[in-house]
């Protein structure tokens, strides 16, 4: 079903695209929405007349996520699990979990903007990125400690939750001229 786009959806368009989507997703999910209307010559002038109200609401958007982003700089999640002798926790720190802690501290976020590939499972330091919008990123320490113990901090400690941590060794001829 061929489908002009109302707003920006991740992995099919942007606004005003004129794009081939699956019956199903159109009906079920972008026209309800209001996500897209029905490719025809009447929608596409409608359309027209409705850039102007879009690219005001855009704005002010990304404005807030802006502000947003200024507002969680210097924000710090840090959570107390059990954990067994190897560092292996006793469950996880889930995306529900951070979007819990950072509703906690007033910062409204669906959590389907919270990119944690995997649920946190080790004790550590991460980064977890945050799209705010589609244009903003934030990245945030997650600390995973053992109840009542305080975190590393350090910007040698902190890993990806994504992918594991590489550690850079130097040649010998710059640990020597280090070590000078």
């Amino acid at each position: 079903m061929k489908v002009i786009l109302n707003d920006f959806i991740e992995h099919v368009g942007e606004r005003g695209d004129s794009v081939v989507v699956k019956p199903g997703f159109a009906r079920n999910y972008l026209l309800p929405k209001g996500l897209a209307y029905p490719d025809t010559p009447g929608n596409r002038r409608r359309f027209e007349q409705e850039q102007h109200k879009w690219e005001e609401m855009d704005t002010s958007r990304r404005s807030s996520a802006e502000v947003l982003a200024k507002a969680m700089a210097g924000t710090e999640l840090k959570f107390e699990r059990r954990a067994s002798e190897k560092d292996a926790l006793f469950g996880s720190v889930s995306v529900a979990d951070i979007a819990k802690k950072l509703a906690d501290r007033g910062f409204d976020l669906d959590r389907r903007r919270i990119m944690l590939e995997h649920p946190i499972k080790e004790l550590g330091n991460f980064e977890v990125e945050l799209n705010i919008h589609r244009d903003i990123q934030v990245t945030i320490p997650v600390f995973v400690t053992r109840p009542g113990e305080e975190p590393v901090r350090g910007g040698d400690a902190i890993e990806n939750a994504g992918a594991p941590a590489v550690e850079e060794v130097a040649s010998e001829p710059e640990a020597e001229a280090a070590a000078e």
